[in-house]
């Protein structure tokens, strides 16, 4: 897989992210794309090949494999890497779109007028657009947390298996190739997706608070700017007193 091409594309995306959403894009390109690419997928490429039974059974070991490992786990890192990284396009396609529209708008109205102050400026439904990746980002992961456990029962990987599915002739023991090695590696990308699920959340209590703080200022400017002073108001009362 080309995650080069993935890294271009979410390069893009850190100019228009927070502070907490640049902090999301070094920990995954460090902590797990770079693992996934170094060092996790050489882990697992022995896995179907040393998975041993001791049986001489044709095809059992193959049976056993897949009702162990109905999906490999670095298959379903690589889909989790990329289901959490597509929602970050969402932003990009939103600030082209406005880039788009403000050239229109200058076509038509001449090359000093301006539709926004600041096409990636994070307000109205670019600020919509943002807080709704980081929820679908969010979802994603929690779910694919969830789909590792409820497959593998447990994010630590077991030395023996057990399994008697046809055309085992009984119950038979098989073993999995550096189980240790693997459950380290596992507890590490579970470890840097709960901290990316961490950061998600951080990102969208700063976005809502940053939303409801800049409300309240723009209703405090707005009440003072319509507010009429004392003196003004009783020199009006007495006027139509006396009139």
């Amino acid at each position: 897989m080309d995650w080069k091409f993935l890294q271009g594309l979410l390069s893009g995306v850190n100019k228009y992210s927070t502070a907490f959403g640049r902090i999301w894009l070094s920990v995954v390109f460090v902590f797990r794309v770079l693992v996934f690419v170094v060092a996790a997928e050489r882990v697992w490429s022995d896995d179907q090949g040393h998975f041993d039974c001791n049986t001489r059974q044709p095809g059992c070991t193959n049976i056993c494999y897949d009702y162990y490992f109905p999906v490999s786990p670095i298959r379903l890192w690589a889909l989790q890497l990329i289901f959490v990284t597509c929602p970050s396009f969402m932003v990009v396609l939103h600030v082209a779109y406005r880039e788009e529209r403000e050239r229109k708008y200058r076509v038509k109205h001449g090359e000093n007028t301006r539709l926004y102050d600041n096409t990636g400026q994070k307000h109205g439904g670019l600020w919509w657009t943002y807080l709704m990746s980081l929820f679908i980002k969010t979802t994603f992961e929690v779910t694919f947390l969830y789909l590792l456990h409820y497959i593998y029962e447990s994010f630590k990987l077991p030395r023996k298996v057990q399994c008697d599915v046809k055309p085992c002739p009984n119950m038979v023991d098989c073993y999995i190739s550096r189980p240790t090695e693997k459950t380290i590696f596992t507890y590490f990308m579970v470890g840097a997706s709960v901290i990316c699920v961490v950061l998600n959340i951080c990102e969208i209590l700063y976005l809502i608070a940053s939303r409801m703080v800049n409300l309240k200022h723009r209703g405090s400017v707005h009440t003072s700017s319509r507010r009429v002073r004392p003196d003004m108001d009783c020199d009006g009362c007495k006027s139509s007193l006396t009139s």
